[in-house]
């Protein structure tokens, strides 16, 4: 099965694509685990890929380094800044609202936007999430990453595929499948010629020519349903 060579391609430090589904997004991101992450890897998705470079935290990671929603942060703020309320985004075409949270360096980068530094931040999430898992990572999150950086972090539902069905929630459940640790980084594939996403066809295309396994979220779907994470 496809889905057990992506898997196994995870465990191996490797590629897999994701595709969410035609009626949502319709875009087939490259994903790989964050702790494996090297600035060869950034290069990858930066000229391959193309699309911004997130990381995905399960709900309990995000919560043990304290990164909230960005709208959380943006209701906070609200009364102060009124931009906030009236750009709202409560008109998204394809999901009830976005994963996003702050973005972040490590404190050992320079700019933060190099292959060489965004590796560094990337692989680093993964590591700490590992090191210590269900445990209070607050203080030790902020000694080693500063906000704002050039790294997106992204906030799966707490539910995961039960809640949501957007790439956040594929990659991580497809990371507690693997048996991995759930912080993955993901990219959009984007298409240069049709200055649009990248269509399935032409990313199981890209999938053979490199020998990345290309996987639908439904097959991620059917695979955990059921199954409490």
């Amino acid at each position: 099965m496809s889905i057990e060579r992506a898997l196994d391609s995870l465990r191996a430090k490797k590629f897999v694509l994701v595709h969410d589904a035609k009626g949502r997004e319709n875009e087939v991101d490259l994903v790989i685990s964050a702790a494996a992450v090297r600035p060869e890897h950034v290069t990858t998705m930066r000229r391959d890929a193309g699309g911004l470079i997130c990381v995905a935290l399960k709900s309990e990671v995000a919560d043990n380094f304290g990164v909230p929603y960005l709208t959380d942060i943006y209701r906070t703020a609200m009364p102060k800044f009124k931009v906030l309320k009236t750009a709202w985004p409560d008109d998204i075409p394809y999901d009830e609202r976005s994963a996003f949270s702050i973005t972040v360096n490590h404190r050992k980068t320079f700019t933060g936007v190099t292959d060489v530094d965004r590796a560094l931040t990337i692989s680093e999430l993964g590591k700490l999430a590992a090191e210590k898992k269900n445990s209070d990572l607050i203080e030790e999150f902020g000694r080693e990453f500063r906000t704002p950086g050039h790294v997106y972090l992204l906030r799966a539902a707490k539910g995961l595929l039960a809640e949501r069905r957007g790439h956040t929630e594929l990659v991580v459940a497809l990371a507690e499948l693997a048996g991995i640790t759930p912080v993955m980084c993901i990219s959009e594939m984007m298409d240069a010629r049709t200055k649009r996403a990248l269509s399935g066809e032409k990313a199981k295309a890209y999938g053979k020519k490199h020998g990345i396994e290309f996987l639908e979220g439904s097959e991620i779907a059917k695979l955990t349903e059921g199954l409490r994470f």
